[in-house]
């Protein structure tokens, strides 16, 4: 079954597919994925939604510009050769590089990307990441207290 694949280009769909916590972590790369809304992505047709959209990502922890760029081109090629064959329709992907992606040889890149999109819809979502403070309501009152120019206890 061969899908059309598109790109994920706003920050809101990589901070959802992100969001669902579904990832599956390979030495060569990280994928993330997530159903879209509103759709079932069991059924024959994906609610008549036939492809499926990826993302790229790579951060600076990987390197400077020149080896942030290699680094997505990589994942790019490994991408376009599957994801139109293994990708689910009605599913986003977020496909983040690694420092170990610069240097794996092409064949374990493609190796890794088979064995995370087959495991990627069945993974359980990972636990919220506990060293990150929450946004919104609910922090530390006395925190808001002092950047508000009030005193602090």
């Amino acid at each position: 079954m061969t899908i059309s694949v598109e790109r994920l280009k706003k920050r809101a769909e990589f901070l959802r597919v992100a969001g669902t916590r579904r990832k599956w972590v390979t030495q060569g790369l990280i994928l993330q994925g997530a159903p879209r809304p509103g759709i079932k992505p069991d059924t024959e047709y994906a609610g008549e939604d036939r492809f499926a959209r990826v993302g790229f990502t790579v951060t600076k922890k990987v390197g400077k510009a020149v080896v942030r760029n290699r680094v997505r081109r990589r994942l790019r090629a490994v991408a376009e050769q599957l994801m139109s064959e293994l990708a689910l329709p009605g599913w986003d992907y977020v496909v983040i590089g690694r420092a170990q992606t610069i240097d794996r040889p092409f064949d374990k890149l493609i190796d890794d990307m088979k064995f995370a999109l087959r495991r990627v819809p069945d993974a359980k979502p990972s636990a919220p990441d506990s060293r990150r403070p929450r946004k919104g309501r609910g922090g530390n009152p006395s925190s808001a207290q002092t950047k508000a120019g009030g005193q602090s206890k």
